[in-house]
């Protein structure tokens, strides 16, 4: 929930969500996450350190996991699997810890999962996530430097065998330097069974 995103439209806040998920608690994560869900209607789900900052700013409706557990509400199934990478918030000059990065994986009520993998380096239990829950698709991250690039982020799609893989965190600052064309050349040689759609800012897909 990063409306702050260089890379985003120019566009009035949202109305209220239904439900945020919550990676892992950096800036570029957590986001406008206190702005945005000040309603009880809104619940955001995140891991237990992160929920109690959230509960801590007066947010009303925080549910709290941890990796390895799976949570249903509104309809959706959520399973928090492991990420590798770091997860802290920075107020002022202290910084907060924000427990362990996380990903998600989204059984919506048709069946159809996802998997959100958040900002993580490969790693090779990505293939138990693709065999004991099978997303049709997965939200990788291809920028590099913070995060896995576009070679190594081929091979994560490799591991979970998804049908459609969506690149994400890449090119809102100069230093993420992953291309979306680089990934689609990289998925082309190591994990041809799967297809690229590149979504620009402001863009949805649904299923």
């Amino acid at each position: 929930p990063w409306l702050a995103n260089p890379s985003a439209p120019d566009a009035p806040p949202p109305e209220p969500p239904d439900l945020v998920l919550i990676t892992h608690a950096h800036g570029d994560h957590l986001g406008d996450c206190a702005a945005l869900c000040r309603s009880s209607d809104t619940e955001v789900v995140a891991i237990h350190e992160v929920q109690q900052y959230l509960l801590g700013k007066g947010l009303p409706n925080v549910t709290g996991m941890n990796i390895g557990g799976t949570y249903t509400t509104k309809g959706v199934t959520l399973t928090m699997v492991p990420a590798l990478h770091s997860s802290s918030i920075q107020e002022d000059d202290r910084i907060i810890c924000g427990g362990a990065a996380a990903g998600f994986v989204i059984r919506l009520e048709g069946g159809t999962a996802l998997y959100h993998a958040g900002d993580t380096a490969l790693f090779g239990d990505m293939a138990l996530i693709g065999e004991l829950y099978r997303p049709e698709v997965a939200m990788i991250p291809i920028g590099s430097h913070y995060v896995m690039g576009p070679k190594e982020a081929a091979h994560a799609c490799r591991l979970i065998r998804p049908r459609t893989a969506i690149p994400m965190h890449f090119g809102t600052f100069p230093v993420l330097t992953g291309t979306v064309a680089a990934f689609d050349a990289a998925l082309r040689e190591i994990a041809p069974n799967v297809r690229m759609t590149a979504l620009a800012p402001g863009e949805t897909l649904s299923f």
